[in-house]
């Protein structure tokens, strides 16, 4: 088990108590569950912030998920925290996954082109691709790293760390916030769950090509706000709540996987280009695009069965109680 992990998942002890948060208690209503999975993920943030400014590994990609499951939370749970007090932070919280995003989509890329690389014959690389993938990648690196430490260096971001003490000091309870957890909780989670299946419907009735990319992006995202939703809700729900949390994350991974196809098509439509233009062999920046095209529709086909399986009402019967 690893409890860092845990405590940025929400599911681990809390955290020390960070200035003018107030007295804490053990949980007992939904507004406590909802405000203990607040507080642990913008104690996740403030703590990774160290660890991105001196470049640790995966430190990027774990303040992007605390960010994201920030904002998940405050979406999901706008029954219990004032939807129209909480919208500046949300939209806040975007804007820094955002950045972060920049920075972990470039590494998430370099390690899938380097990955085809080092998988492909010696009689497919034609051309010196590996240092032009080395350049490009140091060239991405560096300025994304610019940018996020001007953004961690900046009064906008700044002014968020401080909004979030802010709303954690005086939070804006609704009256719901005072019902027990399974009274409010999984309505919550099966509200975003209902919107992922929809967005998956969406998906599967369009045609291939870059309507169907969008679509099927979209309803990754969803699923992630399904799984964050649910894992926020396990302290309070126990099993139903992880095991809903599990299947909605095998339908988030062949989603993340198919868009990570597409990010890398377009990459290696850009370095066949530059390589055309420097006069090198395209031959394997194009043999390398067709191998993600292939990865990406036997995604899609994988797809419809990894969604029954997740969709079975079993689990949600469960969620409800």
């Amino acid at each position: 088990m690893n409890p860092m992990a845990d405590a940025e998942r929400g599911t681990g002890p809390e955290p020390e108590r960070r200035r003018g948060h107030g007295p804490e208690r053990a949980p007992r209503t939904a507004g406590d569950h909802v405000l203990a999975y607040v507080r642990r993920q913008v104690a996740a943030l403030v703590r990774l912030d160290p660890a991105v400014r001196r470049d640790l590994p995966d430190s990027v990609h774990r303040m992007r998920v605390a960010t994201r499951r920030l904002r998940g939370a405050l979406r999901t749970y706008r029954a219990v925290l004032d939807p129209d007090a909480t919208g500046p932070v949300r939209d806040e919280l975007k804007w820094l996954a955002a950045e972060l995003g920049t920075e972990r989509d470039r590494e998430v890329l370099d390690a899938r082109l380097h990955a085809r690389i080092d998988a492909a014959p010696r009689t497919d690389l034609l051309g010196p691709v590996r240092a032009r993938l080395t350049l490009s990648s140091a060239a991405r690196r560096a300025e994304a790293r610019h940018r996020l430490l001007s953004v961690l260096e900046g009064e906008r971001y700044l002014a968020l760390l401080d909004a979030l003490d802010a709303l954690l000091a005086d939070p804006p309870l609704l009256p719901r916030a005072g019902r027990a957890p399974e009274d409010v909780l999984p309505r919550a989670v099966l509200k975003e769950y209902r919107r992922l299946a929809a967005r998956i419907r969406h998906a599967q009735e369009q045609p291939p090509g870059p309507g169907r990319d969008r679509a099927l992006h979209d309803a990754r995202k969803a699923a992630k706000r399904v799984r964050y939703a649910a894992e926020a809700a396990r302290p309070a729900l126990g099993h139903p709540a992880k095991r809903f949390a599990a299947r909605m994350k095998t339908v988030q991974k062949v989603l993340g996987d198919h868009q990570d196809s597409v990010v890398a098509r377009d990459a290696l439509r850009t370095l066949a280009v530059q390589a055309h233009g420097a006069g090198e062999s395209a031959f394997t920046w194009g043999l390398l695009y067709g191998r993600e095209e292939a990865a990406a529709a036997a995604r899609e086909r994988e797809l419809p069965r990894v969604w029954a399986r997740a969709s079975r009402p079993g689990p949600r019967k469960a969620l409800e109680g």
